[in-house]
């Protein structure tokens, strides 16, 4: 069954940091994905996820500093492809890896990944994946067994494969991303990662090195205690999707769960963070 989406239609100036905080706060509020325009931004949320006072803790809707109107229709998933295909261009990080789309033209890096992104979250262009990505280039993942959770394309979770990751569970609540995630491991050839459909709830007695998780703030400190606890002694947890004033709030819930900060990267105001776990 194919799956209805509400999306909406912001016109946003001054564009690059109205649109910036918008996305930050509609993330906060369940939206899910989201396509920056040249006026703006596209925000979609799954119908079931959505109620008619969605936006009301939006506070920059109600900014004297912005400008901001939209508009909002249902969609269905089978209509995305040829949305990516129009804003959907290459992206390139730190001369090592690219993340296209199979329409692309193949180009010679040392990691190339083919995302099909239809509605999933993660194509590399949002400042978190992107320093996701960052973090799995500039990290040992050889030989390591790592969780990819709220896995969106799987992107992550394939470079981490290339990184050589002997061992990866990819996670995700949304079937559309669990679907998806499939079609891009297949679409890039790998072998060592099982795809999942649920959330936190459903982490076992695996336990892994490394832990990847660009899901969004509320989310990351209500699961925090589980990846913890599925987390090997000295694993490494990156965690991203939240913004530079959340930081500390990150950190406060890492640090009493045994978790100690080592390192965070900023992009436009986004965050994305390493920490390790004691040995005890």
């Amino acid at each position: 069954m194919s799956q209805i989406y509400i999306e909406y239609i912001f016109k946003v100036e001054p564009r690059q940091l109205g649109t910036e905080i918008l996305i930050a706060e509609l993330g906060y509020a369940g939206f899910e994905s989201f396509v920056e325009t040249e006026e703006g931004v596209k925000a979609y949320i799954q119908k079931d996820e959505w109620n008619e006072a969605i936006l009301e803790d939006v506070n920059i809707l109600d900014s004297d500093e912005f400008e901001i109107s939209y508009k909002m229709t249902e969609i269905e998933q089978v209509n995305w492809n040829s949305e990516w295909e129009k804003n959907f261009d290459p992206i390139e990080v730190d001369g090592k890896c690219t993340v296209r789309a199979p329409f692309h033209p193949h180009k010679d890096f040392e990691y190339e990944i083919v995302i099909e992104p239809k509605m999933s979250f993660g194509t590399g262009h949002h400042e978190t994946t992107f320093m996701m990505l960052q973090f799995i280039l500039e990290n040992d993942f050889k030989g390591k067994s790592v969780l990819d959770m709220g896995c969106g394309t799987a992107v992550l979770a394939i470079l981490a494969e290339m990184r050589g990751a002997s061992e990866i569970e990819a996670i995700d609540i949304d079937e559309w991303c669990f679907e998806n995630s499939m079609e891009n491991i297949q679409r890039n050839n790998c072998k060592n990662i099982m795809v999942k459909l649920g959330n936190a709830s459903m982490l076992g007695a695996n336990k892994f090195d490394t832990i990847i998780a660009n899901i969004n703030r509320n989310i990351l400190l209500n699961d925090m205690a589980s990846y913890v606890e599925s987390l090997n002694p000295r694993g490494t947890i990156f965690l991203s999707g939240f913004y530079e004033d959340d930081l500390g709030a990150i950190t406060d819930c890492c640090n009493n769960l045994g978790l100690q900060f080592v390192e965070n990267k900023s992009k436009n105001k986004w965050v994305a963070a390493k920490f390790r776990l004691s040995a005890t």
